[in-house]
């Protein structure tokens, strides 16, 4: 419970109000106060506070009455939610638990009571409301309190008239648009303060928004020296072959503020999902700006800014990026514009706004939305459409809509780590950012930046497939259905790529955009001079890891594979004609690049062998169940067992590719500490020579295909090949913590987990600034639900086997599996699984059994 203070002088209320907000300086989401704050044996002033509850709710403000045990007017009726008095902390948690569904945390909520304090300093009625999880409420007393009030507690006085004065003050900062408060949750807030020059793109990428597939980087308002304002749609690319990339929209978020704030904190809600940004300035009045992407109405965003109001003005709405040719125009007080890709795709959007005075503030309300295509040019009307739906809604609905919505998304998916703080926000971060990233109607390109950035031209790689893909499946499966659904409808293309290299089926291009034709650049500058780019030509797995996205998204949902079965068939005919067999009759596939990339043109990766072997049989399988292959499956099974690998029974190691045994054997702390670029630091030729390698190789197989390797042989790789580790690549750190875990290193699994965690956040390599790394995003969660946890589904039944670090109290997992909403509950001790209907469950070394609820499993030993 807070501490008690001196009684502060109440002084009249119109004087302690006189000032902009001296009181709350906030605009809340939700309020309650107690009945008897309300005079509620004068009919008069009931009333009066009746019609501010009424205002109150036409704005979407959340309002409760404690201790209602007279006579309720209608008016409070029909726009309260009645408390009762007693019990005064019950009362409390369960105001806080119902706002908690609504999005409303905490901070939100401004509670006005009578009687905070008691005589000589004790704790009065009221206080018994103040429970610890009120922590950071906004709490009034209207009362006399002559023995003072509790530390924290703001004693305005007044009764009656000072609860009258704070709800008007509320009416007022709605009806006039002022910026919506924001709870300051350390556990759901990611912030910076005064980012400059050098750290301004890293936080534009940090706090980009998005839903339904158009996101906004988190810019700020005003033109500011390296700043790239941007607005990109998933799939909508421009130009042709290696120079597609995603089309930039018209940006939205631009406002004219002159001085420029000097510096500012920045706040991102992940609870909300929403952006605040604060002035720090000795002002009165200081720059405030909060922005959403809606996720109630698809392609809206919003934003509301005050300041003074000579600093701050309206300006255009919608404006063009740099280099675009954008077609702009104004009907109906609505201001459009569309920006059109030379391919016949495009970008719309729609705007409204809005200035306001509330004295010498200017408030600034703009609404927008976005009507994209990645195949035609979209009809501003359709932007139009949406923005008016939004309009009927009005932006404190919208909001409140918004976050209650976010409430359910974290309801069903979220990541609660007891006993490590930062990791828990780090990994809400990465989910917070995949949903940004992702939509699930249509169809569903994710590029290896996702619409955070430009990096990769937004094209996509295996990134999507083995790293988002599992994230997303648990996260929304309909969303992951869409991912799919790209690699599907560019079938045909992959079969065409299959054909102008001699071969049948279908072979999937290393980087896809629209089309999905190869658009692999040729060549590129590293260390100051132009390379061949040979990924393309080489890093075949790509066709496997299609493959085993859509195994893995049949196997996870439940849906099972005849929907995905073309892209196994296809992509097993591929690895049959791409066999060579020996003299002996061993199957070889020559002249490829692994994941490591810094070994190019090997022969027998074991990675892309061992895929290639899974790829066959789980392509015969499919076949056959869809009777589609005939006369071929038995073919591919033999194939498939003759594919060599270059497993070594006497190390127990794979051998990385053949001849990799006979490198130069360089172990990475020779060179740096990891994560490193080796190939800068060494150039490509020294490290093409030595066994240094970018990423997981050998282990990769491990990890995605644990079944296919042999027994026991996770333990003598992850010796061998991590001390190898350059960790250059994003996709490296998450998939490793991952394996350690699964080889029972779960302290180490979490040192390699907090690199993974930091890599954009803190901006490790350097590069964050062109766009989040997606593959690092949704490796974090394989780390900690397959790695630490040890989740996976085999045939029907959800199997965990966790191992948490000594360093965590417990985990608690919330996702979606097998058409079940589930939530794992993880101790050193035990483990609770609890399904929202009927599901196989089983603890690793035990027969499965159905349960619905909860059930218990304890630790073995």
């Amino acid at each position: 419970m807070r501490g008690s203070r001196p009684a502060a002088p109440a002084g009249s209320l119109p004087d302690v109000m006189a000032a902009d907000g001296v009181l709350t300086g906030r605009t809340f989401a939700a309020v309650a106060f107690a009945w008897k704050a309300a005079a509620p044996y004068r009919r008069q002033q009931v009333a009066a506070v009746g019609r501010r509850v009424a205002a109150l709710r036409a704005a979407s403000v959340d309002v409760t009455v404690i201790g209602c045990d007279g006579i309720v007017p209608a008016e409070l009726l029909a726009g309260c939610r009645l408390a009762p008095g007693e019990g005064g902390a019950e009362v409390m948690r369960g105001i806080l638990a119902v706002l908690a569904r609504r999005g409303v945390g905490p901070g939100l909520l401004l509670l006005v009571g009578i009687q905070f304090g008691g005589p000589g300093g004790e704790a009065g009625p009221d206080a018994l409301l103040l429970v610890p999880e009120a922590t950071r409420v906004v709490a009034v007393s209207v009362g006399p309190e002559p023995g003072g009030v509790p530390a924290g507690v703001i004693h305005a006085g007044g009764g009656c008239r000072g609860l009258l004065a704070l709800l008007d003050e509320q009416v007022r900062r709605h009806a006039r648009q002022r910026v919506p408060a924001v709870d300051e949750d350390p556990a759901w807030v990611v912030s910076e303060t005064g980012a400059g020059p050098l750290r301004r793109r890293v936080a534009e990428s940090l706090f980009t928004l998005g839903a339904g597939g158009v996101a906004t980087r988190g810019s700020v308002e005003e033109a500011a020296a390296g700043a790239r304002p941007m607005v990109l749609a998933a799939g909508v690319y421009d130009g042709r072959g290696p120079g597609q990339h995603l089309l930039p929209g018209p940006v939205w978020t631009g406002l004219p503020v002159e001085p420029a704030p000097a510096g500012g904190r920045r706040m991102l809600d992940l609870r909300t999902g929403v952006l605040e940004r604060t002035e720090l300035t000795t002002s009165a009045c200081p720059l405030r700006t909060v922005r959403l992407a809606s996720i109630t109405v698809p392609g809206v965003v919003a934003m509301r800014a005050e300041g003074p109001a000579a600093r701050l003005r309206p300006g255009q709405p919608l404006r063009r990026p740099p280099g675009a040719k954008m077609t702009t125009g104004r009907q109906d007080g609505v201001s459009w514009a569309r920006i059109d890709a030379g391919t016949g795709a495009g970008i719309a959007a729609a705007a409204v706004q809005q200035a306001r005075r509330d004295g010498t503030i200017r408030t600034v309300q703009r609404v927008a939305a976005y009507a994209a295509s990645g195949r035609r040019r979209p009809d501003p009307r359709m932007a139009a459409d949406a923005l008016g739906a939004a309009g009927r809604l009005g932006f404190d609905r919208l909001l409140a809509d918004h976050r209650a919505a976010w409430a359910r998304r974290w309801d069903a998916v979220d990541v609660q780590v007891r006993g490590d703080p930062q990791a828990q926000l780090a990994l809400r971060f990465a989910l917070f950012q995949l949903w940004c990233a992702i939509k699930a109607r249509g169809e569903l390109a994710v590029g290896a930046r996702g619409l955070s950035g430009t990096g990769y031209s937004g094209h996509v790689f295996w990134d999507a497939d083995v790293f988002v893909l599992p994230a997303v499946a648990a996260m929304d499966p309909a969303a992951a259905a869409a991912m799919i659904r790209y690699r599907l409808r560019r079938l045909d293309a992959a079969r065409a790529l299959a054909r102008a290299a001699g071969r049948r089926g279908a072979r999937f291009p290393w980087e896809s955009a629209a089309s999905g034709q190869d658009v692999t650049p040729r060549g590129a500058r590293i260390g100051g001079r132009r390379v061949p780019v040979l990924t393309g030509q080489l890093e075949e797995h790509i066709t496997a890891d299609v493959a085993w996205a859509a195994a893995y998204y049949a196997s996870w949902t439940g849906l099972g594979t005849p929907a995905v079965a073309p892209l196994l068939t296809e992509t097993a005919r591929y690895w049959a004609s791409r066999c060579r067999l020996d003299a002996a009759g061993n199957a070889h596939i020559d002249g490829v690049i692994g994941p490591d990339e810094y070994h190019e043109r090997v022969d027998d990766n074991a990675f892309t062998n061992v895929m290639a072997r899974w790829n066959l049989r789980a392509g015969a399988d499919a076949a056959d169940r869809a009777g589609t292959a005939p006369g071929e499956t038995d073919r591919w099974r033999e194939l498939a067992g003759r594919l060599v690998d270059g497993y070594d029974p006497a190390s127990g190691r794979y051998e990385q590719f053949a001849g990799y045994f006979g490198l130069e054997p360089l172990l990475i702390t020779d060179v740096a500490a990891p994560p490193v670029a080796a190939d800068l630091l060494l150039g490509r030729d020294r490290v093409a020579r030595s066994q240094l390698i970018k990423q997981p190789d050998v282990l990769m197989a491990h990890h995605l295909i644990p079944d296919q390797v042999m027994p026991g042989s996770l333990g003598p790789n992850l010796d061998y090949y991590d001390p190898r580790t350059a960790h250059g690549s994003s996709l490296s750190p998450a998939i490793t913590a991952s394996l350690l875990a699964r080889a029972g290193r779960p302290d180490e699994s979490l040192q390699m987990l907090r690199m993974a965690l930091a890599l954009d956040l803190d901006d490790l390599t350097g590069m964050t600034g062109a766009g989040l790394h997606m593959a690092s995003l949704g490796g974090v969660w394989q780390a900690v639900v397959t790695g630490l946890a040890g989740v996976r589904v085999r045939p029907g039944v959800l199997t965990v086997d966790p191992r948490l670090p000594g360093a965590w109290d417990g985990l608690h997992l919330r996702f979606r599996c097998l058409g079940r909403k589930v939530r794992l509950d993880i101790t050193h001790d035990r483990t609770e699984i609890w399904a929202d209907a009927p599901l196989a469950v089983a603890l690793a070394g035990q027969a499965p059994r159905t349960i619905t609820g909860t059930a218990t499993f304890q630790a073995a030993g």
